[in-house]
């Protein structure tokens, strides 16, 4: 274990790159990503890593360079946020369906208009369905962790899917704190040495990459990335237990803070987890049985961890940081589904927050509590907002 650093968020992840050490990088610069490229870049500069980076002309260029060549059969990173991960979108589902287990991270950020470059959850939730495995980070620590984890996972050759690191854009990449990195020894024996399955420039045994699928392919080929996916699950509890034994840092595919005897639990994704604990601690001093979980993994979504979560609750709150104009927000419909599980079905509040990068301060999530609680909430809540 190395000394403890005083790190952003975005240097972290550039640093957990270098402990990795991929083949390839090609990255365009957008904030408030950049500082993972640049950092990275001077790592590859001063010749601590062997990876290629590549200066490409735009996302689009950066993602469809990083899926060829992870298809080549490089482990390759790449780094985005906003416009820049809209610009990719294209090549998202194909990048998931092609299996190219690459990994990306993302510094959530606002997706215009009107032009904001602040943080919400716009573009990931934007590119929820494309395939890729999602995981989010709490602090920088975590940003540097997962970082490590996510190639673990994603190369796993029962998953073999592309992944993207979501950090809160300024809260968490350009916020100084305290972190303790691993050795980098340490790292590269966690992560492992790439196997790549099928690669494109295996010579002794050629294969054809993304060819035309008709109708009688097109549904099976799809079907093969669900399966995939719900092996991802199995196989991020895995990686989080052999993760906890070289780093003593324990991770959960949900994580829950106070919810074992809580009445009314909140459930949240990012950096909010933290200011929400604090809002929890106020409230249990009052005598409320209030609780907060995060699902650290996103995408596979661990519907059975939070139906156990939610079992015997009287409320549930689902904080959502991206407005999906003309429904709910984007994780709460997906958090009733998971409560259909049970046999009773608590009382469940949408409230949608921190948009653009607003300021959700603790007062403003022990107010969501009350109100829920209260019965004063509407189904659909916006924060901050007058209504």
């Amino acid at each position: 274990m190395s000394k403890d650093i005083a790190i952003n968020g975005d240097a972290a992840v550039a640093l957990a790159w270098k402990q990795v050490d991929p083949d390839v990088c090609a990255a365009y610069p957008i904030t408030p990503q950049t500082i993972i490229v640049e950092k990275f870049a001077e790592y590859v500069s001063n010749g601590e890593v062997s990876t290629e980076f590549v200066c490409v002309e735009s996302e689009h260029s950066a993602l469809t360079l990083c899926v060829t060549s992870a298809s080549a059969g490089a482990r390759t990173f790449t780094a985005t946020a906003s416009q820049g991960l809209a610009y990719m979108w294209e090549m998202m589902p194909i990048a998931a369906s092609m299996r190219v287990p690459m990994i990306m991270a993302v510094a959530n950020r606002a997706v215009s208009g009107p032009i904001n470059i602040n943080n919400d959850h716009g573009d990931v939730m934007s590119a929820r369905d494309c395939g890729w495995v999602t995981l989010f980070a709490e602090n920088v620590q975590e940003a540097y962790d997962i970082s490590v984890i996510a190639p673990r996972i994603c190369e796993h050759h029962d998953v073999q899917l592309p992944g993207l690191v979501n950090l809160d854009g300024f809260i968490l990449t350009h916020a100084i704190e305290r972190m303790t990195p691993l050795d980098e020894k340490t790292v590269k024996d966690y992560v492992g040495e790439y196997k790549p399955l099928y690669p494109l420039l295996d010579v002794k045994k050629p294969v054809s990459h993304n060819l035309m699928d008709g109708p009688l392919f097109y549904f099976p080929h799809k079907y093969q990335t669900v399966l995939a996916m719900e092996n991802a699950l199995e196989v991020t509890r895995e990686a989080f237990r052999d993760f906890e034994k070289v780093s003593g840092r324990k991770y959960n595919v949900v994580e829950e803070y106070k919810c074992d005897d809580a009445d009314c639990i909140a459930i949240v994704l990012g950096s909010s987890f933290g200011t929400m604990k604090e809002a929890v601690d106020q409230l249990r001093s009052e005598g409320k049985k209030v609780g907060v979980a995060m699902p650290r993994l996103f995408r596979p979504w661990p519907v059975a961890d939070l139906a156990k979560l939610m079992k015997g609750k009287k409320t549930v709150i689902v904080m959502d940081r991206h407005l999906s104009i003309g429904s709910y927000g984007p994780m709460f419909p997906e958090v009733v589904a998971a409560a259909l599980e049970n046999d009773d079905m608590p009382k469940m509040y949408n409230f949608i927050y921190g948009l653009g990068g607003v300021d959700t301060m603790v007062s403003d999530f022990v107010s969501v509590f009350n109100d829920a609680e209260s019965g004063n909430a509407k189904r659909v809540n916006y924060v901050g907002v007058k209504e």
